[in-house]
């Protein structure tokens, strides 16, 4: 039994676009006889057989974008969404969102729904179900039958598509040695499991600083945090049996809850403990005290997302050529600590 082959496969093969492949397909008089034969030729001797998300290729735009997050309370994915949406709207595009609720499955079936007709290209961040998964089938395939997708913040080495990412190693290097800088030496980290992407960079940074100024790691002070909705308990027991003098929080709901947790164990921020956290969203702005963080500028992120999927949307001819673009952060110094 032969192979099936996707339309990507079979644009190689005959050196040409994948656009140029659909139309062969569809018997379009825009492609010549010779290479209409060529192609669907090529596509019935292996078995070629288009899919739902073959519906939604480019001769039939829909000017609108899916956009898939892993949760909307989260301010930072928030921001993202605006900014897609201000690109978008200048383009003369929509946006339509969809929530994975950090499914896999969910995610599968968002991606399935939009692709079958109602949008002409994707704007993801991966659920961390999928990251443990290490399952991308789902936008390989998408990507494989002519469908642009731009991933952010979350994103993975084993997909070829264009991203956008803060350096999440850099930025949580910089916080921690802000912290060692100022001479603290008993550093906890509060982050989350390693199978989420930018809580595994944010965590090399942290133990990169550590390295740099050869100071030794004290692995009780690294809490991986995976149920993020009961993380209080856990956040409660790192900071009454140990010895801390300054925190680094990988998101702000982190932050904030060592922050109230500190309190409730009599600790004053930043007198006895100072925190930083990241995204520099609503809760680090208007938290008592409010909270230093590591700004993502998730507006930034957004537009530049929109700006890259709708010029590969507008482009005559298929490139395969990607880019991943990184967005620049900085620190955001609050009452959370001392300057």
């Amino acid at each position: 039994m032969r192979r099936k082959v996707t339309l990507k496969q079979i644009a190689k093969e005959l050196d040409i676009s994948i656009s140029t492949v659909s139309k062969s397909l569809r018997d379009s008089h825009e492609i010549s006889e010779e290479t209409r034969q060529k192609v669907q030729a090529f596509a019935k001797l292996y078995n070629y057989k288009p899919n739902n998300i073959a519906l939604s290729l480019k001769n039939k735009k829909t000017k609108t974008i899916g956009v898939i997050i892993p949760e909307i309370v989260h301010h930072f994915f928030a921001t993202v969404i605006s900014g897609i949406e201000q690109v978008a709207n200048e383009e003369g595009y929509n946006v339509i969102v969809c929530l994975s609720d950090e499914s896999f499955d969910k995610e599968v079936i968002n991606l399935e729904m939009l692709a079958s007709g109602s949008t002409d290209g994707f704007i993801m961040s991966l659920s961390k179900e999928t990251q443990l998964k290490k399952d991308f089938h789902h936008i390989e395939e998408a990507i494989n039958q002519g469908m642009p997708v731009v991933l952010f913040d979350r994103v993975t080495n084993d997909v070829f598509c264009d991203k956008v990412i803060i350096d999440d190693q850099l930025a949580a290097y910089d916080a921690v040695r802000f912290f060692i800088e100022k001479g603290f030496i008993n550093i906890a980290l509060i982050t989350t499991v390693d199978y989420v992407s930018v809580g595994k960079l944010r965590t090399e940074g942290y133990l990169k600083a550590f390295k740099d100024y050869n100071l030794k790691v004290n692995e009780d002070l690294i809490l991986k945090i995976e149920d993020i909705e009961h993380c209080q308990y856990q956040i409660h027991e790192l900071i009454q049996r140990n010895d801390i003098d300054a925190i680094f929080a990988v998101n702000e709901l982190f932050a904030v809850n060592a922050i109230k947790i500190a309190h409730q164990l009599g600790k004053k921020v930043p007198q006895d403990l100072s925190v930083i956290g990241f995204t520099d969203g609503i809760i680090s702005q208007f938290s008592t005290p409010t909270i230093t963080t590591v700004s993502q500028n998730g507006i930034k992120m957004g537009r530049k997302a929109a700006k890259m999927l709708i010029d590969r949307l507008e482009k005559e001819e298929e490139d395969e050529q990607y880019t991943t673009e990184i967005i620049e952060t900085n620190l955001v110094f609050r009452e959370s600590t001392t300057t």
